[in-house]
């Protein structure tokens, strides 16, 4: 069995700034110690995007102070909050494909490749994903062959029923629908944005999210324009992946909740 954690939507501000009437860094740094105290045997954590609220140089410099902390290694993708230029400046080893999109691969375990991809259409809140990144996407595909593969992505390409959400989800996902038709290797489809606990499936391929560690979207099927706030708690996903499951366990790190035996 392998282990590891998907996080999402940290939207780090620079230090000493609110973001919503909460501190995105403090919530970050009590996950990161969550983590580090009862899951030092996972592989990686991996987070889906928006990492920084701005793409402020501070704000990334702040991110990688506290990732830093985490005894297991990390993975990044970019969201639409994020400025590529910035974010490469700060983590140096963070890997882009020829194009210079924050895509490229990695060997997950249990004969499992990840495929992490990227969505940020610089100054817009939705997704885009073009010819030129799914051909990145089609040409990996590709040469998995049968190999397994679990994709990462920022927006989902599809819509999830949140009125506000759905109009900055990923816009005219014709590329990446094509880059994937006919793949029966695609395990699952971890994504972010949404701030919101959610599972189901999309073209037959299971798909995941969950609450942000910053602040979170309401479930709200009505509101439009703008988005909907909440002060739900803040999670992160503990991934438990076999060679014939994957059970994906969603952990509230700041719910102080009574515990007791049945």
């Amino acid at each position: 069995m392998q282990k590891f954690i998907h996080l999402t939507d940290t939207h780090f501000v620079p230090p000493g700034n609110l973001l919503y009437g909460l501190n995105p860094i403090d919530r970050l740094a009590l996950c990161v110690a969550d983590v580090n105290t009862h899951h030092p045997d996972a592989a990686f954590a991996i987070l889906t995007g928006d990492l920084a609220h701005k793409g402020q140089p501070e704000a990334y410099d702040a991110l990688k102070r506290e990732l830093d902390k985490l005894v297991i290694p990390y993975h990044l993708l970019v969201g639409n909050h994020d400025d590529r230029a910035n974010f490469r400046a700060a983590f140096p080893q963070a890997r882009f494909d020829a194009n210079g999109f924050v895509q490229f691969t990695f060997d997950m375990g249990e004969g499992v490749l990840g495929v992490c991809l990227d969505t940020n259409e610089p100054g817009k809140p939705w997704g885009t994903f073009c010819a030129t990144r799914a051909a990145w996407l089609k040409d990996t595909l590709n040469q998995t062959g049968d190999q397994p593969v679990i994709l990462f992505i920022h927006h989902p390409p599809f819509k999830v029923r949140l009125k506000r959400m759905d109009d900055i989800s990923l816009l005219e996902p014709r590329f990446f629908i094509d880059a994937i038709a006919g793949r029966r290797n695609i395990r699952h489809m971890f994504f972010g944005h949404l701030h919101r606990p959610l599972a189901g499936s999309w073209r037959g391929i299971p798909v995941s999210t969950l609450r942000a560690t910053s602040h979170q979207v309401a479930l709200n099927f009505v509101i439009e324009g703008r988005i909907p706030g909440s002060h739900e708690p803040p999670a992160y996903g503990v991934v438990l992946l076999e060679e014939d499951q994957m059970i994906v366990h969603m952990h509230d790190f700041l719910d102080r909740t009574n515990t007791f035996l049945l």
